[in-house]
């Protein structure tokens, strides 16, 4: 299908877009556009419970996308009451930012786009085919609404981040065990447990046990623990540092102080100081895992 009819197959056709398309004129905001529109009460509900309607009141430009009503009905049940509660504000304030990207995106840049980044760090991914648009297994069902500080499109299911960490999403993974006890013997496990956001770039059990005969075992003693945590160290960036952008050729300084060289070979392979990326962007709540196929050794 040519991009000009998908969007106008995403063109608005309810009251909704009537009600919205004079927002931009009139000066209303997100906030105040999705209040008129009246088929976002629990959006805007869950806005005030976050205390983020000022932020979304404020310069941008943002683009949202904007779970309807129903959308939100159809969440487990107890689940909006859960999140609406004081105490899953974080919960809740890390959900919504899923759902805005701070510039302007409409329906023609979404349709190009592969992913977009969200205010909560994370990426959204974008799929546009025959059957329309997608983020993140949400169907995009209005578009182009224009407020005063940005866009909203509309779309049918509420989008969840990661809420997991690196460690815990490690840990739960089940497939890197070595590493994980590594992290944990190196002291560095809180320090994973962090703000971040950070990049690792976790080798695969196989890679552990490639080490020479006698060094896994070396490294994990007590007297070891600052040369382990240093090896640990370079094998994470400040940041999140996604496939695309490491295939594009690039150096970055790692916490251990040292540069790590990133580029795509011949084959289409990302490779980070000759180590091949075999699993790339698992997302969590504080970076960006990339799995690789040995262990990376500081010179």
């Amino acid at each position: 299908m040519m991009l000009s009819a998908l969007v106008a197959g995403l063109a608005f056709t309810t009251p909704v877009g009537d009600t919205c398309s004079t927002a931009r004129a009139a000066g209303l905001d997100i906030v105040d556009t999705a209040v008129q529109a009246g088929s976002f009460q629990t959006l805007v509900a869950a806005l005030k419970a976050a205390e983020l309607v000022d932020a979304l009141r404020g310069e941008g430009p943002f683009t949202v996308f904007a779970p309807t009503d129903a959308a939100f009905a159809a969440l487990p049940e107890g689940t909006l009451a859960q999140l609406l509660a004081p105490e899953a504000k974080g919960t809740l304030q890390a959900i919504l930012t899923y759902h805005v990207v701070p510039a302007a995106l409409p329906s023609e840049k979404v349709l190009r786009a592969k992913y977009a980044t969200t205010l909560n760090g994370q990426r959204i991914d974008i799929e546009a085919s025959d059957e329309g648009v997608m983020v993140d297994g949400a169907r995009v069902t209005q578009t182009d609404i224009r407020c005063a500080n940005g866009i909203i499109h509309v779309i049918d299911a509420v989008i969840l981040p990661s809420t997991d960490g690196i460690v815990t999403t490690a840990v739960q993974a089940g497939s890197f065990k070595t590493l994980t006890a590594a992290v944990k013997a190196a002291g560095l496990v809180e320090a994973l447990q962090g703000k971040g956001p950070f990049t690792v770039f976790a080798p695969t059990e196989e890679a552990f046990a490639a080490l020479p005969k006698g060094t896994l075992e070396e490294l994990l003693k007590p007297e070891s623990r600052e040369k382990l945590a240093a090896i640990l160290k370079y094998h994470v960036v400040s940041g999140r540092v996604y496939a695309d952008a490491a295939a594009a050729g690039a150096k970055v300084v790692t916490l251990q102080g040292s540069e790590v060289r990133t580029r795509k070979d011949d084959k289409g392979n990302v490779l980070v100081q000759g180590a091949r990326v075999v699993r790339a962007d698992i997302e969590t709540s504080n970076g960006v895992i990339h799995v690789i196929d040995r262990v990376l050794l500081p010179e």
